[in-house]
């Protein structure tokens, strides 16, 4: 039996609204990563001015104290003693303990902080190569002085600063910048001279923690934020 032209004529419509219907579905997928890259920065446009509160509105479980607006590390000039300034590879991201010391003096606060953020960067067990520890200083490391009677381990105090990193604190990255950078990036040494810093795989400040923060608590936040980011 031939079929009727008005059977035909809905067939076709059918499928001519069935791929209509295709491109739109594909369209609005392709579309998704896009809106979502736009949404993000955003986001981060108006976060970075201050004139978005995201952690405010969403409520957040941190231990340290959120930087806001978040600074950015990245446009200060700082380097080692090799004119190897401070980078950070998009080809290798990671997350970064920044210990400031204003002054050429490393004393009790300094030597600590520096001992638990090596301790907390052990702790990150099969993490820990997503972290990386920098020491910034407005003095050459030449210059600095350690001036503790014992290390936090009870280990003899070595000859020098420079001494005391290579055999303490291997890997740590140690950094030189101006005394006018030192005061713009971290303004809360004024106030809290034993504070150091957590900064995000793109360089920009966003945590600060005081010294009598808990290890714990320090971890706590790091899984979070390892498991929350790419970096």
């Amino acid at each position: 039996m031939t079929r009727s032209t008005p059977d035909r004529a809905s067939n076709a419509e059918a499928v001519t609204g069935g791929a209509r219907n295709g491109r739109l579905i594909l369209l609005l997928i392709a579309g998704i990563p896009v809106t979502m890259i736009l949404a993000a920065s955003w986001l981060w446009y108006f976060v970075v001015k201050g004139d978005l509160d995201v952690v405010g509105a969403l409520g957040t479980a941190n231990q340290g104290e959120l930087v806001q607006p978040p600074r950015d590390l990245a446009a200060v000039d700082a380097a080692d003693a090799l004119g190897a300034t401070l980078a950070f590879p998009v080809s290798n991201p990671k997350w970064t303990f920044l210990v400031p010391q204003a002054g050429a003096t490393c004393a009790e606060s300094c030597e600590e902080r520096l001992y638990l953020t090596r301790q907390i960067h052990i702790a990150m067990g099969k993490e820990m190569n997503r972290i990386r520890r920098v020491f910034i200083a407005d003095a050459a490391m030449p210059e600095i002085r350690l001036t503790v009677p014992a290390l936090s381990d009870d280990k003899p105090v070595p000859e020098g600063f420079e001494t005391y990193l290579r055999a303490e604190h291997p890997g740590l990255a140690a950094v030189t910048t101006t005394p006018a950078a030192m005061q713009t990036l971290f303004p809360e040494l004024a106030q809290e001279p034993g504070t150091w810093y957590l900064v995000d795989p793109a360089g920009w400040i966003m945590m600060s923690y005081s010294p009598d923060i808990s290890y714990k608590n320090v971890i706590s936040d790091l899984k979070f934020l390892l498991k929350n980011s790419n970096g």
